[in-house]
């Protein structure tokens, strides 16, 4: 699955696609306000935002 397949994911697939692990992926997600939380669902998480926020730890 590539990234731009989905816009929001779950904690676990999230974790998957990204190749981290679940409590890493949960803290980065809620630094990045990228959480979406809807009553009566798991929170999502909107990929976009996450990878904004995530490139600022890219190597130079």
């Amino acid at each position: 699955m590539k990234n731009n397949d989905r816009r929001m994911v779950r904690y676990s697939e999230g974790a998957l696609l990204y190749s981290m692990g679940l409590t890493m992926f949960q803290r980065i997600a809620k630094e990045a306000n990228a959480v979406y939380i809807i009553e009566g669902m798991p929170p999502l998480v909107k990929c976009d935002v996450f990878e904004t926020y995530i490139e600022k730890y890219r190597a130079k």
